[in-house]
């Protein structure tokens, strides 16, 4: 009551009095909570406020007279320009002027199919630098004691096209069995998109026949030494042939597929099977003369190359 009377001396209003009573005695007002928007009505801050002028660019001046009066080759001066010519020469080979070389032997193979064993054979070889090669390329085939079925040896400009494929442009030889004849070459050689080994070209022979042929190879590799090797060839003809047993259309078509370890990278043994066949007018003429359409051969033999 004593307290009451002296806070009606000190002129508190009544509500203020209630709020005083309902705290518990507690005098102090609670802290009102800061607003979370107090900010977001102030002007905002200008972002090119206080930036001047761009700065002009600096002057462009031409190079002094004195930067082109010396060698043109900075090391002349030192070392003398005879010796850096010849340095020079000497770099220009080792990158890019060499001269390299190889020969593999595809396939060198013993052939046993119905109606007698036989042999086949598939050799390249190439010299001449980055751009331009001289290629020699042979393939043939025959029976154990009979004559040369069919053999065949190539002479060929080669001038790179693009970083894959190679044009190129020669002579091919036929001998064996049946005339002789000569050809003109013209084919593409390169390694096609997926890494598939293709080399096509067209012959005409000094007879006026158009003939072509497309091969191409893939190297499935199971482990690092055991590949596996599909191939496919197919030949057309333009014209029959009936003395070569050519027929016009697709002439004649095989496939096979050869398992190869490699004892090292340059020598592996291998076996496969392959499947060839004559279409069309070849067929015909090898019936005609006592031989099969086509057929089966199991097949060993060895690549190599060096």
């Amino acid at each position: 009551m004593k307290r009451l009377i002296l806070l009606l001396a000190l002129g508190v209003s009544a509500p203020a009095m209630a709020q005083h009573q309902g705290h518990g005695g507690h005098a102090a007002e609670p802290a009102k909570k800061p607003d979370p928007h107090a900010r977001h009505n102030m002007p905002a801050a200008d972002p090119h406020a206080g930036h001047g002028a761009p700065a002009p660019a600096p002057p462009v001046a031409p190079p002094p007279a004195a930067a082109s009066s010396g060698p043109a080759y900075a090391a002349d001066a030192v070392y003398g320009a005879d010796a850096m010519a010849a340095a020079r020469e000497e770099m220009r080979g080792e990158h890019g002027a060499m001269r390299f070389g190889k020969v593999l032997i595809d396939r060198l193979e013993y052939r046993a199919e119905d109606g007698g064993d036989g042999y086949a054979w598939d050799a390249q070889g190439w010299y001449g630098g980055d751009i331009h090669k001289l290629w020699l390329k042979s393939e043939g085939e025959g029976g154990f004691g009979e004559a040369l079925e069919h053999g065949e040896a190539q002479a060929l400009w080669s001038r790179a096209i693009d970083p894959w494929f190679d044009l190129q442009l020669g002579l091919r030889q036929d001998f064996g069995r049946g005339p002789e004849r000569t050809h003109l070459v013209l084919g593409v050689q390169g390694l096609a998109p997926y890494w598939f080994e293709v080399d096509a070209a067209a012959f005409v022979s000094t007879k006026g026949d158009v003939t072509a042929r497309v091969e191409a190879e893939y190297d499935l590799r199971i482990t690092q030494k055991l590949i596996l090797q599909p191939e496919a060839e197919v030949q057309f003809s333009l014209q029959d042939v009936p003395e070569l047993r050519i027929g016009s259309g697709i002439a004649t078509g095989e496939v096979g597929l050869r398992l190869r370890y490699e004892v090292k990278p340059q020598f592996a043994p291998y076996v496969g099977v392959e499947y060839q066949r004559g279409f069309g007018d070849t067929a015909r003429f090898r019936r005609a003369g006592g031989e099969e359409a086509g057929g089966w051969s199991v097949l060993f033999g060895v690549r190599a190359w060096f």
